[in-house]
């Protein structure tokens, strides 16, 4: 059998896509694998007890922002 251009480009398109397949498929295993915690890390609650160091001046505003996360809009009141 003999390959024609034609022919090449083809098999060259088969191939590049069975390969971004495969790597398609393994980032879709990986995925999956991160997906089996749920798909979120864990998160404290909020304040500074919660804190492994919380820091010395934590005031209201502080207080009220570490609650908003991780909302995107801040609190209204500082």
């Amino acid at each position: 059998m003999t390959f024609t251009s034609d022919n090449r480009s083809s098999a060259v398109m088969i191939a590049s896509a069975v390969v971004l397949g495969a790597f398609g498929a393994l980032a879709v295993r990986q995925l999956m694998r991160s997906s089996d915690r749920g798909g979120f890390r864990e998160v404290r609650n909020a304040g500074a007890l919660s804190m492994q160091t919380p820091p010395r001046d934590w005031d209201e505003t502080d207080e009220e922002l570490d609650e908003s996360f991780p909302a995107s809009d801040p609190p209204g009141n500082y």
